[in-house]
C-alpha cells in the first residue's frame, strides 16, 4: 500500500462558474481534472454543513468498456479506510472491552513469550498512529504472497499474519513515527480476540450500521463492477504483491464503498470534532484528530495546519493499493471536506487526476492562510 499522507499541493485556484449548482461545479472539476489522462473514472464528494453539498463522477468502469459509473457505485479507498479500523476500536475502548493502554503482552498473552521484546509494551494507541515500530509489511514477501492462496477465513489468515509480525525486527524505536500496515493487522486481530467476532462482522456492528453504511465491503471490487486499474488494463485476479492486496488485509484500508457511504463516515468525523458526532465519544474524536507527539498522526488521521496555502487545522488521508487512489481531506474548522477516488494508480497518472481537482476544490473548502 502507498504512502497515505498528502502533504502539500502546489498553489491553487479557483474557477467557478457563475449561477452553476455546486453539483454542476464540481462535475466540471472533475471533468477539466481528467481530461485528457489515462484514468478511466473519477469520483468525488464535497462535504458542508453538515451534509453532501456536492457528487460528480465521471468515466467507465472498466477501461476499454462502455458501462459508465454511476453515483452508487462501489470505489476502493484504500488506506483512508485505516480511520475506521481505528473508529471501530474506539467503540470497544469506550465499552471497556479494550483499552488504549494496555500493552501487547497483555493483549496478547499467548504469544507474549514469542514476540520480540521491542513490541511487548506497545500499546494500542501506538499501533494505530504508527508509533509501535513494526515494519510497513511483513520482512518476508514469500509469506505475504502465500495470503493471497489462502483458503482460510481472513480472521485465521491474520492470525498467521500477526504470529509472524511479532517476530520481525522492528523498523523503528517503539514512540516515533513510522508507517505500518503490519501495525493495523495486529490491533485488528487484538480486537477480533477481545470482542470474539471477526474484524468484518465488528465493522459492520461498530460503524456501518450505527452510521447507515449500507454499500460497504472487503477487499476488491468484484468482475463487473468498478474496477481499478494498473498498466491501463483492469485488475481482476490478485497473486502477486505487485497486483495489490489480499483480502484479510482490510484492516489496514482494504474496503470499498459507495461514495455517499464515505461520506457518511467522515461527516460524522467532521460532526465529532465540533462536538456533535454519532458514532464516538467527544474524547474519542480528539484522540483521532489530534496529533501525537512528536508525530504528524493522529488516529490515524494526518494532521496538518494548512494545505496547499487554505488554512487549517486540516486532517489528511491518502491511500493506494496501486490499482486505486482516494484521497480525504477535511477541515474540522470549517465544517467542509472532499473526498476524491480514482479507479486507477499513479502509473495511470491517477495522483495527477486528482491532485488537480483537489486544486480546484479547497479554495471553497477553507479561506486563505494568513500570511
Amino acid at each position: 500500500m502507498l504512502k497515505r499522507f498528502f502533504c502539500g499541493v502546489a498553489a491553487f485556484t479557483l474557477a467557478a462558474a457563475a449561477a452553476a449548482s455546486p453539483s454542476d461545479e464540481l462535475a466540471a472539476a472533475v471533468a477539466a481534472a481528467k481530461s485528457g489522462s489515462n484514468v478511466p473514472a473519477v469520483g468525488a464528494v464535497v462535504l458542508r454543513d453538515g451534509a453532501i453539498s456536492a457528487q460528480a463522477v465521471l468515466g467507465v468502469r472498466e477501461a476499454g468498456g462502455k458501462a459508465e459509473v454511476a453515483h452508487d457505485d462501489v470505489w476502493l479507498i484504500g488506506s483512508t479506510g485505516k480511520v475506521m479500523t481505528v473508529a471501530m476500536i474506539a467503540r470497544l475502548v469506550e465499552r471497556g472491552v479494550l483499552a488504549w493502554d494496555t500493552p501487547l503482552d497483555a493483549m496478547l498473552p499467548d504469544m507474549a513469550a514469542s514476540m520480540r521484546p521491542e513490541y511487548r509494551k506497545v500499546t494500542l494507541v501506538e499501533l494505530l498512529s504508527h508509533r509501535a515500530g513494526f515494519p510497513r509489511d511483513l520482512r518476508n514477501e514469500e509469506t505475504m504472497v502465500k495470503f493471497f492462496r489462502d483458503s482460510r477465513s481472513s480472521t485465521e489468515q491474520r492470525l498467521s499474519y500477526v504470529a509472524a509480525a511479532l517476530t520481525d525486527e522492528p523498523e523503528a524505536k517503539a514512540g516515533s513515527f513510522s508507517y505500518s500496515n503490519a501495525g493495523f493487522i495486529v490491533a485488528a486481530v487484538i480486537a477480533e480476540r477481545a470482542a470474539h467476532a471477526s474484524y468484518e462482522e465488528l465493522m459492520g456492528a461498530e460503524v456501518f450500521k450505527p452510521l447507515g453504511m449500507t454499500r460497504t465491503g472487503f477487499g476488491n471490487t468484484s468482475a463487473g463492477q468498478n474496477r481499478g486499474h494498473q498498466h491501463g488494463k483492469p485488475m481482476l485476479h490478485m497473486a502477486r504483491l505487485e497486483d495489490g492486496a489480499p483480502r484479510m488485509y482490510a484492516p489496514a484500508g482494504f474496503l470499498h464503498m459507495s461514495l455517499a457511504d464515505w461520506a457518511r463516515f467522515n461527516l460524522d468525523q467532521l460532526a465529532g470534532a465540533a462536538g456533535k458526532g454519532k458514532l464516538l465519544s467527544p474524547a474519542s474524536y480528539r484522540l483521532m484528530q489530534t496529533a501525537q507527539p512528536g508525530s504528524p498522526a493522529g488516529l490515524d488521521w494526518g494532521v496538518q495546519q494548512s494545505i496547499a496555502g487554505r488554512q487549517g487545522p486540516v486532517l489528511v488521508h491518502q491511500g493506494s493499493d496501486g490499482n486505486w487512489l482516494a484521497i480525504a481531506v477535511l477541515f474540522p474548522g470549517q465544517g467542509t471536506g472532499a473526498l476524491m477516488v480514482a479507479n486507477a494508480g499513479p502509473d495511470m497518472g491517477a495522483d495527477q487526476v486528482l491532485m488537480g481537482l483537489a486544486g480546484k476544490l479547497f479554495g471553497q473548502l477553507s479561506p486563505a492562510k494568513a500570511k
